[in-house]
Protein backbone atom coordinates (compact mmCIF):
# COMPACT_ATOMS: atom_id res chain seq x y z
CA UNK A 1 0.00 0.00 0.00
CA UNK A 2 1.43 3.38 -0.97
CA UNK A 3 1.66 5.97 1.79
CA UNK A 4 -0.62 8.46 0.05
CA UNK A 5 -3.71 6.28 0.52
CA UNK A 6 -6.28 7.61 3.00
CA UNK A 7 -6.92 5.37 5.97
CA UNK A 8 -10.71 5.41 5.59
CA UNK A 9 -13.02 6.50 2.78
CA UNK A 10 -16.65 6.88 3.87
CA UNK A 11 -19.14 6.62 1.02
CA UNK A 12 -22.39 8.37 1.92
CA UNK A 13 -22.99 11.54 3.94
CA UNK A 14 -26.16 10.59 5.77
CA UNK A 15 -26.62 9.67 9.43
CA UNK A 16 -24.24 6.69 9.41
CA UNK A 17 -21.59 8.42 7.31
CA UNK A 18 -21.58 11.61 9.37
CA UNK A 19 -21.41 9.72 12.66
CA UNK A 20 -18.62 7.53 11.30
CA UNK A 21 -16.62 10.57 10.22
CA UNK A 22 -17.04 12.20 13.65
CA UNK A 23 -15.92 9.02 15.42
CA UNK A 24 -12.98 8.65 13.03
CA UNK A 25 -11.93 12.22 13.75
CA UNK A 26 -12.05 11.58 17.52
CA UNK A 27 -10.08 8.32 17.16
CA UNK A 28 -7.41 9.85 14.97
CA UNK A 29 -8.39 7.76 11.94
CA UNK A 30 -7.66 9.78 8.80
CA UNK A 31 -10.75 9.82 6.58
CA UNK A 32 -12.56 11.48 3.71
CA UNK A 33 -16.34 11.55 3.34
CA UNK A 34 -17.81 11.26 -0.17
CA UNK A 35 -21.45 12.24 -0.83
CA UNK A 36 -23.34 12.06 -4.14
CA UNK A 37 -25.60 15.06 -3.39
CA UNK A 38 -24.69 18.72 -3.01
CA UNK A 39 -25.09 18.62 0.77
CA UNK A 40 -24.81 16.06 3.54
CA UNK A 41 -27.59 14.91 5.86
CA UNK A 42 -30.48 15.43 3.43
CA UNK A 43 -32.62 12.58 4.72
CA UNK A 44 -31.93 13.47 8.35
CA UNK A 45 -33.51 16.85 7.69
CA UNK A 46 -36.78 15.07 6.88
CA UNK A 47 -36.94 12.73 9.88
CA UNK A 48 -39.79 13.13 12.37
CA UNK A 49 -41.35 15.83 10.20
CA UNK A 50 -38.19 17.90 10.30
CA UNK A 51 -37.58 17.51 14.05
CA UNK A 52 -35.08 14.58 13.94
CA UNK A 53 -35.90 11.99 16.59
CA UNK A 54 -32.26 10.86 16.72
CA UNK A 55 -32.57 8.07 19.33
CA UNK A 56 -34.77 6.68 22.09
CA UNK A 57 -33.41 6.76 25.62
CA UNK A 58 -34.14 3.18 26.63
CA UNK A 59 -31.84 0.31 27.68
CA UNK A 60 -30.27 -1.69 24.84
CA UNK A 61 -32.15 -4.84 25.86
CA UNK A 62 -35.49 -3.14 25.46
CA UNK A 63 -34.48 -1.68 22.13
CA UNK A 64 -33.35 -5.11 20.92
CA UNK A 65 -36.69 -6.61 21.98
CA UNK A 66 -38.52 -3.89 20.03
CA UNK A 67 -36.38 -4.51 16.93
CA UNK A 68 -37.23 -8.23 16.83
CA UNK A 69 -35.45 -10.90 14.85
CA UNK A 70 -33.39 -11.19 12.74
CA UNK A 71 -32.32 -7.58 13.28
CA UNK A 72 -31.88 -7.87 17.06
CA UNK A 73 -29.25 -10.61 16.99
CA UNK A 74 -27.27 -8.80 14.32
CA UNK A 75 -27.51 -5.38 16.00
CA UNK A 76 -26.70 -6.56 19.54
CA UNK A 77 -22.90 -5.99 19.39
CA UNK A 78 -23.38 -2.52 17.91
CA UNK A 79 -26.04 -1.43 20.42
CA UNK A 80 -24.04 -2.79 23.34
CA UNK A 81 -20.98 -0.87 22.15
CA UNK A 82 -22.92 2.30 21.30
CA UNK A 83 -26.23 2.38 23.22
CA UNK A 84 -28.78 5.20 22.99
CA UNK A 85 -27.32 6.94 26.04
CA UNK A 86 -23.89 7.07 24.38
CA UNK A 87 -25.41 8.50 21.19
CA UNK A 88 -27.14 11.29 23.12
CA UNK A 89 -23.92 11.99 25.04
CA UNK A 90 -21.91 12.15 21.80
CA UNK A 91 -24.29 14.68 20.29
CA UNK A 92 -24.23 16.76 23.47
CA UNK A 93 -20.43 16.72 23.30
CA UNK A 94 -20.73 18.07 19.77
CA UNK A 95 -22.70 21.01 21.16
CA UNK A 96 -26.29 19.88 20.56
CA UNK A 97 -28.89 20.83 23.14
CA UNK A 98 -31.31 17.92 23.45
CA UNK A 99 -34.81 17.31 24.70
CA UNK A 100 -36.10 14.01 26.11
CA UNK A 101 -39.79 13.17 25.75
CA UNK A 102 -41.67 11.19 28.39
CA UNK A 103 -41.50 8.00 26.29
CA UNK A 104 -37.72 8.36 25.88
CA UNK A 105 -37.63 9.80 22.37
CA UNK A 106 -34.75 12.27 21.97
CA UNK A 107 -34.90 15.44 19.83
CA UNK A 108 -32.79 18.56 19.41
CA UNK A 109 -34.11 21.08 21.93
CA UNK A 110 -34.88 23.49 19.10
CA UNK A 111 -37.11 20.96 17.38
CA UNK A 112 -35.09 21.50 14.19
CA UNK A 113 -33.38 18.61 12.42
CA UNK A 114 -30.97 21.09 10.84
CA UNK A 115 -29.32 21.55 14.22
CA UNK A 116 -28.24 17.89 14.26
CA UNK A 117 -26.73 18.17 10.78
CA UNK A 118 -25.02 21.43 11.74
CA UNK A 119 -23.29 19.98 14.81
CA UNK A 120 -21.86 17.20 12.66
CA UNK A 121 -20.69 19.77 10.13
CA UNK A 122 -19.07 21.85 12.86
CA UNK A 123 -17.33 18.80 14.33
CA UNK A 124 -15.92 17.73 10.99
CA UNK A 125 -14.84 21.25 10.06
CA UNK A 126 -13.03 21.66 13.38
CA UNK A 127 -11.33 18.30 12.81
CA UNK A 128 -10.41 19.26 9.23
CA UNK A 129 -12.18 16.18 7.87
CA UNK A 130 -12.50 16.65 4.08
CA UNK A 131 -16.01 16.42 2.63
CA UNK A 132 -16.39 15.70 -1.08
CA UNK A 133 -19.93 16.51 -2.27
CA UNK A 134 -21.58 16.34 -5.71
CA UNK A 135 -19.50 13.20 -6.07
CA UNK A 136 -21.41 10.01 -6.98
CA UNK A 137 -19.24 6.93 -6.53
CA UNK A 138 -19.20 4.79 -9.67
CA UNK A 139 -17.78 1.64 -8.13
CA UNK A 140 -15.44 -0.02 -5.67
CA UNK A 141 -12.58 -2.34 -6.48
CA UNK A 142 -9.62 -3.81 -4.69
CA UNK A 143 -6.55 -1.63 -4.94
CA UNK A 144 -3.30 -2.71 -6.50
CA UNK A 145 -1.15 -4.04 -3.68
CA UNK A 146 -3.97 -3.98 -1.11
CA UNK A 147 -6.69 -1.71 0.16
CA UNK A 148 -9.50 -0.32 -1.97
CA UNK A 149 -10.09 2.02 -4.87
CA UNK A 150 -13.17 4.29 -4.74
CA UNK A 151 -13.97 5.18 -8.32
CA UNK A 152 -15.56 8.55 -9.15
CA UNK A 153 -16.27 10.00 -12.56
CA UNK A 154 -12.93 11.72 -13.15
CA UNK A 155 -10.61 10.26 -10.53
CA UNK A 156 -10.25 7.61 -7.85
CA UNK A 157 -9.52 7.63 -4.12
CA UNK A 158 -7.21 4.98 -2.73
CA UNK A 159 -8.08 3.89 0.80
CA UNK A 160 -6.92 1.24 3.22
CA UNK A 161 -10.55 0.83 4.33
CA UNK A 162 -13.94 1.77 2.89
CA UNK A 163 -17.16 2.21 4.84
CA UNK A 164 -20.28 2.10 2.66
CA UNK A 165 -23.06 4.14 4.27
CA UNK A 166 -25.23 5.02 1.29
CA UNK A 167 -28.60 4.32 2.91
CA UNK A 168 -31.60 2.43 1.64
CA UNK A 169 -33.76 3.16 -1.40
CA UNK A 170 -36.54 5.36 -0.05
CA UNK A 171 -36.73 9.11 -0.77
CA UNK A 172 -34.29 8.81 -3.70
CA UNK A 173 -34.13 12.60 -4.07
CA UNK A 174 -32.03 12.63 -0.90
CA UNK A 175 -29.42 10.43 -2.58
CA UNK A 176 -30.59 7.01 -1.38
CA UNK A 177 -30.70 5.31 -4.77
CA UNK A 178 -29.24 1.89 -4.03
CA UNK A 179 -25.56 2.58 -4.74
CA UNK A 180 -24.27 0.55 -1.80
CA UNK A 181 -26.46 -2.44 -2.57
CA UNK A 182 -25.18 -2.40 -6.15
CA UNK A 183 -21.56 -2.26 -4.98
CA UNK A 184 -22.20 -5.24 -2.70
CA UNK A 185 -23.71 -7.32 -5.53
CA UNK A 186 -20.82 -6.48 -7.85
CA UNK A 187 -18.40 -7.70 -5.19
CA UNK A 188 -20.26 -10.98 -4.78
CA UNK A 189 -22.15 -10.29 -1.55
CA UNK A 190 -25.75 -11.37 -1.01
CA UNK A 191 -28.32 -8.57 -1.06
CA UNK A 192 -31.91 -8.97 0.13
CA UNK A 193 -34.63 -7.43 -2.09
CA UNK A 194 -35.59 -3.94 -0.94
CA UNK A 195 -39.17 -3.35 0.21
CA UNK A 196 -41.09 -0.47 1.73
CA UNK A 197 -41.02 -0.47 5.52
CA UNK A 198 -42.76 2.12 7.74
CA UNK A 199 -45.09 3.33 5.02
CA UNK A 200 -48.79 4.12 4.58
CA UNK A 201 -51.25 1.77 2.92
CA UNK A 202 -53.86 2.11 0.21
CA UNK A 203 -57.19 0.38 0.68
CA UNK A 204 -60.67 -0.01 -0.78
CA UNK A 205 -62.19 3.44 -1.19
CA UNK A 206 -65.56 2.34 0.22
CA UNK A 207 -64.13 1.46 3.63
CA UNK A 208 -62.44 4.85 3.98
CA UNK A 209 -65.05 7.04 2.31
CA UNK A 210 -65.42 10.41 4.02
CA UNK A 211 -62.52 9.90 6.44
CA UNK A 212 -59.72 11.76 4.61
CA UNK A 213 -58.14 14.42 6.78
CA UNK A 214 -59.13 12.87 10.12
CA UNK A 215 -56.44 11.98 12.66
CA UNK A 216 -56.39 9.95 15.85
CA UNK A 217 -53.38 11.03 17.89
CA UNK A 218 -54.15 8.97 21.00
CA UNK A 219 -56.06 5.82 21.86
CA UNK A 220 -55.60 4.14 18.47
CA UNK A 221 -54.01 0.83 17.55
CA UNK A 222 -53.43 -1.03 14.29
CA UNK A 223 -53.10 -4.78 13.92
CA UNK A 224 -52.06 -7.12 11.11
CA UNK A 225 -54.31 -10.17 10.71
CA UNK A 226 -53.59 -13.21 8.56
CA UNK A 227 -55.82 -16.27 8.29
CA UNK A 228 -58.04 -14.88 11.04
CA UNK A 229 -55.16 -14.51 13.52
CA UNK A 230 -53.66 -11.31 14.88
CA UNK A 231 -49.92 -11.23 14.18
CA UNK A 232 -48.85 -7.87 15.58
CA UNK A 233 -50.56 -4.90 17.22
CA UNK A 234 -49.04 -1.42 17.27
CA UNK A 235 -50.14 1.71 19.12
CA UNK A 236 -49.71 5.25 17.86
CA UNK A 237 -51.15 7.89 15.61
CA UNK A 238 -53.51 6.93 12.78
CA UNK A 239 -54.16 9.43 10.00
CA UNK A 240 -56.60 9.08 7.11
CA UNK A 241 -55.42 10.20 3.68
CA UNK A 242 -57.15 10.63 0.33
CA UNK A 243 -55.44 7.40 -0.82
CA UNK A 244 -55.62 5.35 2.40
CA UNK A 245 -54.23 5.49 5.92
CA UNK A 246 -50.91 6.43 7.52
CA UNK A 247 -49.48 7.24 10.95
CA UNK A 248 -47.04 5.55 13.35
CA UNK A 249 -49.34 2.63 14.23
CA UNK A 250 -49.83 1.80 10.55
CA UNK A 251 -46.15 2.29 9.74
CA UNK A 252 -45.02 -0.21 12.36
CA UNK A 253 -47.50 -2.74 11.01
CA UNK A 254 -46.19 -2.37 7.48
CA UNK A 255 -42.66 -2.98 8.72
CA UNK A 256 -43.85 -6.36 10.03
CA UNK A 257 -45.50 -7.09 6.67
CA UNK A 258 -42.31 -6.19 4.77
CA UNK A 259 -40.27 -8.49 7.02
CA UNK A 260 -42.62 -11.50 7.00
CA UNK A 261 -44.21 -11.06 3.56
CA UNK A 262 -47.56 -12.78 4.14
CA UNK A 263 -49.41 -13.71 0.96
CA UNK A 264 -52.60 -11.96 2.12
CA UNK A 265 -53.31 -9.81 5.14
CA UNK A 266 -55.84 -7.43 6.62
CA UNK A 267 -55.33 -4.30 8.70
CA UNK A 268 -57.58 -3.78 11.72
CA UNK A 269 -57.81 -0.26 13.14
CA UNK A 270 -59.19 0.07 16.66
CA UNK A 271 -60.04 3.73 17.09
CA UNK A 272 -61.72 5.73 19.86
CA UNK A 273 -64.86 5.80 17.74
CA UNK A 274 -64.93 2.13 16.78
CA UNK A 275 -63.20 -0.53 14.68
CA UNK A 276 -62.36 -0.44 10.98
CA UNK A 277 -61.02 -3.44 9.07
CA UNK A 278 -59.22 -2.90 5.76
CA UNK A 279 -59.17 -5.95 3.52
CA UNK A 280 -55.94 -6.68 1.62
CA UNK A 281 -54.38 -3.20 1.88
CA UNK A 282 -51.45 -2.31 -0.36
CA UNK A 283 -48.30 -0.61 0.96
CA UNK A 284 -47.40 2.64 -0.73
CA UNK A 285 -44.29 2.70 -2.99
CA UNK A 286 -40.79 2.17 -1.64
CA UNK A 287 -39.79 5.71 -2.56
CA UNK A 288 -42.23 7.01 0.08
CA UNK A 289 -41.16 4.68 2.90
CA UNK A 290 -39.51 5.98 6.05
CA UNK A 291 -37.16 3.00 6.03
CA UNK A 292 -36.06 0.33 3.58
CA UNK A 293 -36.46 -3.31 4.55
CA UNK A 294 -33.82 -5.34 2.73
CA UNK A 295 -30.27 -4.52 1.67
CA UNK A 296 -26.88 -6.12 2.21
CA UNK A 297 -27.65 -9.50 3.77
CA UNK A 298 -26.86 -9.82 7.46
CA UNK A 299 -24.98 -13.06 6.85
CA UNK A 300 -22.58 -11.23 4.53
CA UNK A 301 -21.30 -8.94 7.30
CA UNK A 302 -19.60 -9.65 10.64
CA UNK A 303 -21.89 -8.03 13.28
CA UNK A 304 -18.96 -7.47 15.64
CA UNK A 305 -17.17 -5.18 13.18
CA UNK A 306 -19.50 -4.49 10.22
CA UNK A 307 -16.74 -5.83 7.94
CA UNK A 308 -17.85 -7.77 4.86
CA UNK A 309 -17.00 -11.44 5.13
CA UNK A 310 -14.20 -12.39 2.76
CA UNK A 311 -13.50 -8.75 1.79
CA UNK A 312 -11.02 -7.32 4.32
CA UNK A 313 -11.19 -3.56 4.72
CA UNK A 314 -14.75 -3.21 3.36
CA UNK A 315 -17.41 -2.20 5.88
CA UNK A 316 -21.13 -1.38 5.79
CA UNK A 317 -23.24 0.70 8.17
CA UNK A 318 -26.80 1.97 8.42
CA UNK A 319 -29.74 1.41 6.13
CA UNK A 320 -27.64 -0.03 3.28
CA UNK A 321 -27.73 -3.16 5.45
CA UNK A 322 -30.82 -5.31 5.91
CA UNK A 323 -31.52 -3.66 9.28
CA UNK A 324 -34.57 -1.67 10.25
CA UNK A 325 -36.60 -0.75 13.30
CA UNK A 326 -39.95 0.71 14.37
CA UNK A 327 -40.71 4.41 14.32
CA UNK A 328 -39.45 6.52 17.19
CA UNK A 329 -35.68 6.90 16.83
CA UNK A 330 -34.74 3.26 16.27
CA UNK A 331 -33.49 3.60 12.71
CA UNK A 332 -31.16 6.52 13.37
CA UNK A 333 -29.90 4.64 16.43
CA UNK A 334 -29.06 1.66 14.20
CA UNK A 335 -27.28 3.95 11.73
CA UNK A 336 -25.17 5.58 14.45
CA UNK A 337 -24.38 2.35 16.32
CA UNK A 338 -23.34 0.34 13.25
CA UNK A 339 -21.18 3.24 12.09
CA UNK A 340 -19.53 3.46 15.50
CA UNK A 341 -18.65 -0.22 15.69
CA UNK A 342 -17.19 -0.18 12.17
CA UNK A 343 -14.86 2.76 12.91
CA UNK A 344 -14.04 1.28 16.29
CA UNK A 345 -12.92 -1.92 14.58
CA UNK A 346 -10.76 0.04 12.11
CA UNK A 347 -9.18 2.03 14.94
CA UNK A 348 -8.56 -1.13 16.96
CA UNK A 349 -6.80 -2.72 13.99
CA UNK A 350 -4.16 0.00 14.10
CA UNK A 351 -3.03 -0.90 17.62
Amino acid sequence: MKTDAVELAIVGGGAAGLFAAAVARDRGVGCVLVERKARVGSKMLMTANGRCNFTKDIPPERMLADLGEPVASFARPALEACPPAAIAAALRDCGLRVRRMEDGRMFPASGKAADVVHVFGDRLREGEVPLLTNAPVRGLRRGDGGGWCVQLQDFSIRAANVLVATGGMSFPKTGSVGDGQAFARQLGLDVEPCRAGLVGVEADGTALRGLAGRRCETGATAAVETEGRERIRCAGEVEFESWGVSGAAVYDCTRWVARHRPREWDLRLDLPGGTLRLRHPRPRPLKEAIVTVGGVALGAVDPRTMEARGLPGLYFAGEVLDVDGPTGGYNLTLAFATAFIAVDAIAAGRR
